[in-house]
Formats: C-alpha cells, structure tokens, sequence
C-alpha cells in the first residue's frame, strides 16, 4: 500500500512547550485551509488531551476533507510508517504536538519537519517556556538555523498593550522570523466549537483573521516550493546517475 504520494508530503510540526499557547488553534485552522485548497491534508493529534480528534469530529460531515490521525505520544517515524496511516492522497501533514514533549521525540519531529510553527501568547511565563524551547532547539537538538523552518506565530495579541510590547520586544532579538499576528478574538472561540476554521466563517467577520492567515500561508507556500524544487532536484539527479550506471555496464570491457 502506498502510504504518502510522491513526492513526499510537506510536514509540518507546531509546537510549544507551554500549554494554552495556541497550537491546536494554529493547527487545525491550517488544516482547514488546505482542506479548502485541496487535496486533504492530514492532521495529526499528538496530544494525549486529543483536541484536533474531538475537534475534526465536530466537522465530521463538512465537504472540505481533513483525515485524522490519533497518536499521543509517538514518535514521528511510527506515525509515517503505520500501514495505511497516512492517506495516499494527502500532501500536507500538520503535526500537533503536546505541551510536555521528551527531547528524543522533540528531536526526532524536528529533523522529520519541513517546517515548524511556534506559537506564542504575550505573557512572562509564554517567554520564558519559548527562551527556552529555541535554546533546546539550537544547541540540544542542533537545529541548523540556516536552513530557516522556523517561524513564530504572536497569538492572542491585543494590540497597544505592555505585553504585546514585551513580546516585540523579545522576538525582535531573535533571529527567528514572526510570521504573522494574531488577535485575540472570539472567532477562534466559535469556530473551533462548530469544528471549522475562522477562514471558513462569514467574510464580513473574519477579515482581519483572513489577513493574519495570508501571512502564514505566504511563508509556508514559499518553504514547500523551495522543497519541491530540492525534491524534483534530487530526483533529476538520481536519474541521470542511473543512466550512467546502466550506460557503463553496457560498453564492452
């Protein structure tokens, strides 16, 4: 059974060691825009309180597909490798991972993404957990900075508050791009109980949300088809050494 198309799917990890962070908000409102753009993506809940499973059966019978994988705790090989876990016709996997995560697992997902999303609420405590996550990640799992998959998302933002300054203020010293902010608004709230996502609610009362969505599709866009073309690359290259190999074995010794 062919378990993920080819080429690979994009992977995407969201993560944040601190619960209430907002990584099931990022994480299945992604999913439900690329439900919308076709094909469907596969979420998969990594979370033991298992919110994207309740929250996908909540939009059981909504047209824009999302197929669901259960698996708290797992490593990210056991989910790839499940037979028949992931769908052959799923492009995009979106992992949602727990608050409290073991650095092995936190290791291996990272190496296994295409691109990680941290977001980030503007609070002492949400600092402090994401000083500490990006150390981790730099020096305990030697995330190659240059490679770029990083990117922050500021959550639950009220603009022209001392948080929010606070926040800037922290994230304008890394050398880790904020990708978009988004607000703390009570759409997230009523989308997530109907089992959709904000871009799929009334345009006249999302249209900010839609703009903070845009930036975050825009970086991701740009991260998978900079991979396709390393994919398709990759692929050329493999090719024209089996040429090769085969024109050799064929010239008279």
């Amino acid at each position: 059974m062919i378990l993920a198309p080819i080429p690979d799917p994009y992977r995407i990890v969201v993560l944040n060691p601190k619960g209430g962070s907002g990584k099931t908000t990022v994480a299945t409102n992604l999913a439900s825009i690329y439900a919308l753009r076709k094909p469907p993506p596969t979420l998969v809940d990594c979370d033991p309180q298992g919110y994207c499973m309740r929250w996908l059966e909540r939009r059981a019978a909504h047209p824009a597909v999302i197929h669901g994988i259960e698996a708290p705790d797992a490593k990210p090989a056991d989910v790839i490798a499940r037979e028949g876990a992931v769908s052959a016709e799923s492009t995009r996997l979106i992992f949602d991972l727990p608050a409290a995560i073991p650095l092995d697992n936190l290791y291996a997902y990272t190496h296994l993404a295409d691109s990680i999303l941290i977001p980030i609420t503007p609070s002492s405590i949400d600092v402090h957990a994401a000083t500490k996550l990006i150390a981790e990640l730099l020096l305990d799992v030697q995330l190659d900075r240059r490679e770029n998959k990083v990117a922050i998302i500021a959550n639950r933002i009220r603009s022209n508050t001392l948080s929010f300054q606070m926040l800037r203020k922290f994230l304008s010293s890394l050398s880790i791009p904020v990708i978009s902010v988004l607000r703390d608004s009570q759409t997230y709230v009523a989308a997530s109980a109907a089992g959709i996502g904000v871009c799929e609610m009334p345009l006249y009362r999302v249209r900010d949300e839609i703009i903070a969505w845009k930036a975050i599709l825009s970086w991701l866009d740009r991260r998978e088809a900079m991979l396709l073309r390393e994919q398709e690359a990759a692929a050329d290259i493999s090719t024209i050494e089996s040429e090769l190999m085969g024109y050799g074995e064929q010239m008279p010794s």
